[in-house]
């Protein structure tokens, strides 16, 4: 496992984003895991979670030209992830949409730099795979190609089918998806540690029983 990953691995469970216990998924499902970007909720964690999503990003070797957060968690993480770019040399447009669009001033539901070229969305996680879409047809509506999604965290956990979420926004739309961090990445990690050892137990258990095939 790469450097960086351990290290986001790390600092999320030192931030309490990254929880151990039993959760209650929206699908109902008991998960041994609870992750929460928002609580990425002060200047310093937010200035280091764009790092880490700008080193994921680089690793991946994507070609792009501008970045896009859905609106309302994609904003703060998109606008993190352009600043983490700016402090290692390479200045990017950032943009985002308005929930409504604004029918005074400028008008329109884009905020920010105007869509063009190839433009990587900046997002937390991908559950129903909503903003995606809705992100897509934003930026293929202003004349702009949607090459890629970024997230924090990838569940690896079926949806409706066989397939995850983040597969099915990749066979969907023709987009790859870059994570920081995936479900194996976690499991590699407490495997390392023995302290975890009935958490990973409880993660393997719950990869076998939801998990979406590799």
């Amino acid at each position: 496992m790469q450097d960086f990953k351990r290290a986001f691995l790390e600092f999320a469970i030192r931030q309490q984003v990254l929880l151990f216990g039993e959760f209650k998924t929206k699908a109902g499902r008991m998960s041994p895991y609870f992750f929460n970007a928002g609580l990425f909720n002060d200047g310093a964690s937010l200035k280091q979670l764009g790092e880490f999503y700008a080193q994921a990003i680089q690793h991946s070797g994507l070609a792009f030209d501008g970045l896009f957060g859905p609106a309302y968690k994609g904003i703060p993480l998109a606008s993190a992830v352009a600043i983490a770019f700016a402090g290692a040399g390479r200045n990017l447009p950032y943009s985002y949409n308005r929930k409504e669009a604004k029918d005074h001033g400028e008008g329109g539901n884009i905020v920010g730099a105007p869509l063009s070229g190839r433009i990587l969305i900046v997002d937390d996680v991908i559950s129903a795979g909503t903003s995606v879409r809705e992100s897509v047809q934003l930026i293929r509506a202003a004349g702009a190609t949607p090459c890629a999604v970024a997230i924090a965290l990838d569940r690896m956990e079926r949806g409706q089918g066989s397939l995850s979420a983040v597969q099915e926004v990749s066979r969907d739309y023709s987009l790859p998806v870059v994570a920081i961090v995936n479900l194996n990445d976690l499991a590699h990690y407490l495997a390392d540690t023995p302290k975890w050892g009935d958490t990973l137990a409880a993660i393997v258990r719950y990869r076998g029983q939801y998990g979406a095939d590799e």
